[in-house]
């Protein structure tokens, strides 16, 4: 879900945008929902997204020594690769996790896709539930 701030003629409005298919796009604006239909086809364009490697990370411990593992950056965000419904959400907060797991399937362009941690730790927050519609680049979980 996109979440936009507009300023119309001086009024401030708060739009949500849900869902897009076809020339429907399905947002909610100031806590109203609505359906609205475009005059032509709005194409979702897939972008390749790239994860860099979590690079090794040294931690200098009380006691003087050095430690050395591969350490996830506070609070890293898995985000959705495509606009899309959530079929299955198969972590919880508090949850151990490793790089590559899946934690979330998502149903999109009628394939299902397996989203998978890019690194390894403990769930922080999930963002989505079970029958959610999504957006490209819509943040599902938080590890960290």
């Amino acid at each position: 879900m996109k979440n936009y701030k507009l300023k119309i003629n001086g009024n401030e409005y708060n739009v949500d945008i849900n869902e897009v298919e076809g020339q429907e796009i399905k947002l909610n604006v100031n806590g109203t929902d609505y359906v609205v239909t475009v005059d032509q086809e709005i194409k979702q364009q897939k972008k390749a997204v790239v994860r860099p490697a979590t690079p090794a990370v040294q931690v200098a411990p009380a006691n003087g020594g050095v430690q050395k593992g591969n350490a996830p950056a506070a609070g890293s965000k898995v985000t959705t690769p495509l606009p899309g419904t959530i079929l299955d959400v198969f972590v919880n907060v508090g949850d151990s996790v490793k790089q590559g797991q899946t934690v979330v399937l998502l149903e999109a362009m009628k394939m299902e896709n397996n989203i998978e941690a890019d690194v390894a730790g403990t769930v922080k927050e999930v963002k989505v539930r079970k029958g959610d519609s999504v957006l490209e680049g819509d943040v599902l979980v938080v590890i960290g």
